[in-house]
């Protein structure tokens, strides 16, 4: 943990990521990025020197999974925990039957975890990105797209005001895995119909 939580704060230091008085929300799906993310970040607001506020909120979306270990460990944590209950996976796969759902459901559910932070005065948002994710998104983009690109570690948000920023880029996939063990968080199976495919 000493290791994960010293490469979140020089990542954050780098990169600006966190200011005094900031309202930072912690998009929490439940998996093992996001819980361990959350934990970290509320490690971090104990003993940094810049002051700031967390709150976490999930993006229910529809098929049945129950919050409740992630209430009772933001409990533990001292973090307000919202969720926003949607329809968005009966609206892809009952409604619209989206033959490659993983797009759209992305941008649905980025889109109301961005209104539920600005109604809550959330300025920043922070997302369970980690090193894999960075090189697999460059890997896509030049299959696919045909040009070398990933996402940026801080991107200010035109049309929500809102900061994104993502503190674990510099944490490997296996360190987190290895954090969710020690730290026995209640990571939550995806109900999914595309998880894995």
């Amino acid at each position: 943990m000493q290791k994960l939580m010293g490469l979140v704060r020089r990542c954050v230091e780098d990169y600006r990521m966190i200011n005094e008085g900031d309202r930072i929300a912690v998009g929490v799906s439940g998996g093992k990025d996001s819980l361990v993310l959350l934990t970290l970040l509320a490690g971090l607001r104990s003993y940094y020197n810049k002051p700031f506020q967390l709150g976490a909120i999930t993006i229910d979306m529809g098929l049945n999974m129950d919050y409740s270990s992630i209430y009772a460990l933001c409990q533990k944590l001292d973090v307000p925990y919202t969720v926003v209950k949607t329809e968005i996976g009966p609206i892809i796969f009952d409604y619209r039957k989206e033959k490659n759902p993983c797009s759209m459901c992305s941008k649905m559910r980025r889109g109301a975890l961005n209104n539920k932070a600005i109604e809550l005065g959330f300025n920043k948002l922070a997302l369970g990105h980690h090193a894999d994710d960075v090189v697999q998104t460059m890997l896509l983009s030049l299959l696919y797209e045909g040009r070398f690109s990933t996402f940026q570690p801080v991107s200010f948000m035109d049309r929500s005001g809102i900061t994104l920023i993502r503190p674990f880029i510099y944490t490997s996939e296996s360190d987190v895995k290895g954090a969710v063990n020690k730290l026995n968080l209640p990571v939550l199976h995806n109900p999914c119909p595309a998880n894995k495919h």
